[in-house]
């Protein structure tokens, strides 16, 4: 008979305590102290490699072979942007956003035009009848793109063993869970658990696993933080769900940059690439016109023209006052000082 266990988890830093307490000890925030029940069982139900009895040796660098480590080009030219120059083989990483922003659209269109590669996309939160509405909707359809709807990790390991992608992608991580853990899906213990499992079996296998997770409320990654550190690389989409314009930016990448950004405009059919970002930073006006200034900054290895507006109006009141949006106004009161 397993061995039932209680322990109280940490939410934000993902630490074990043997009781509760109003602060955690580990990254000092309030009120995070989750109990939570773990089962002790076999270790059968974790990812094993098939035909694989023996572990790996040390080598040299002489010794390791780089054939199989090149970069895998998407059609998305944004996401090979932000990914450093497209997916590295046996990474893992991780997409992180607000709910409805499009990160599920953003992957099942990757996955679909991703036609000489074998891809398995499986999914928690819809049916396979409403992804296909969804890929109806974008116009696009794969005959190599495999949907599975599934919650429980040891029934996707089995269709991975049978199946052999080449490409995994799991939407979401916060509805996985494993046997080894009597918690809910989506707690600190199940998100710790099923991560382990998907990122020893990318590292053995090769194969690249995207993860999608939700954000809480602070606008970091829900789950524990330790979920971070273990993936390769974290990617953040961002935009306003009332506009139409998307960015993805990378904040942490173990085979790339950091400062490349990735910008999408959603539209009915799905995500358009906006490869050159001056055509939706800069006002289409041939004439001139007073208070308009024309920027350059450079992200990551693009440069991108921006345009600065200035308004001017008769203040009210004896001291007239300069605001801006999204400026620093202490930076912009250092520049004018400068310039005057």
């Amino acid at each position: 008979m397993a061995k039932i266990k209680t322990s109280f988890v940490c939410s934000s830093c993902g630490v074990n305590a043997s009781k509760w307490q109003g602060q955690c000890n580990s990254c000092g925030e309030w009120n995070t102290l989750h109990e939570e029940v773990t089962t002790k069982e076999s270790q059968s139900v974790q990812w094993k490699s098939p035909g694989e009895t023996t572990s790996n040796k040390p080598l040299t660098l002489n010794q390791v072979d780089l054939k199989r480590e090149q970069r895998m080009i998407t059609p998305d030219q944004e996401l090979n942007r932000v990914l450093g120059g497209g997916i590295v083989p046996g990474a893992m990483v991780l997409i992180g956003g607000e709910p409805g922003i499009g990160k599920s659209t953003l992957m099942l269109q990757v996955a679909l035009k991703l036609d000489q590669l074998k891809i398995l996309y499986v999914s928690g939160e819809e049916s396979q009848q409403q992804i296909k509405i969804r890929a109806q909707r974008m116009q696009l359809n794969s005959d190599s793109c495999f949907i599975l709807t599934e919650t429980s990790i040891e029934a996707i390991f089995q269709q991975v063993s049978n199946l052999k992608p080449d490409i995994l992608i799991m939407d979401s991580i916060q509805t996985l869970q494993t046997a080894q853990s009597d918690s809910i899906a989506g707690s600190v213990s199940q998100i710790r658990e099923c991560a382990t499992q998907l990122i020893r079996f990318a590292k053995e296998t090769h194969t690249p696993v995207f993860m999608i997770g939700h954000i809480n409320k602070e606008g970091s990654l829900a789950g524990p933080k330790v979920l971070e550190h273990m993936v390769d690389t974290v990617l953040q989409f961002e935009g306003d769900r009332h506009l139409s314009y998307r960015i993805l930016r990378t904040s942490k990448n173990r085979f790339g940059p950091t400062s490349e950004l990735g910008i999408y405009e959603m539209q009915s059919q799905g995500l358009r690439e906006v490869v050159n970002p001056s055509e939706i930073l800069i006002s289409q006006r041939d004439e001139p016109l007073s208070g308009v200034a024309i920027a350059s900054s450079l992200e990551g290895n693009r440069p991108l023209l921006i345009e600065i507006q200035a308004l001017v109006s008769t203040a009210a009141y004896g001291t007239p006052q300069r605001t801006a949006t999204g400026f620093d106004n202490r930076r912009l009161n250092m520049l004018l000082a400068v310039l005057e």
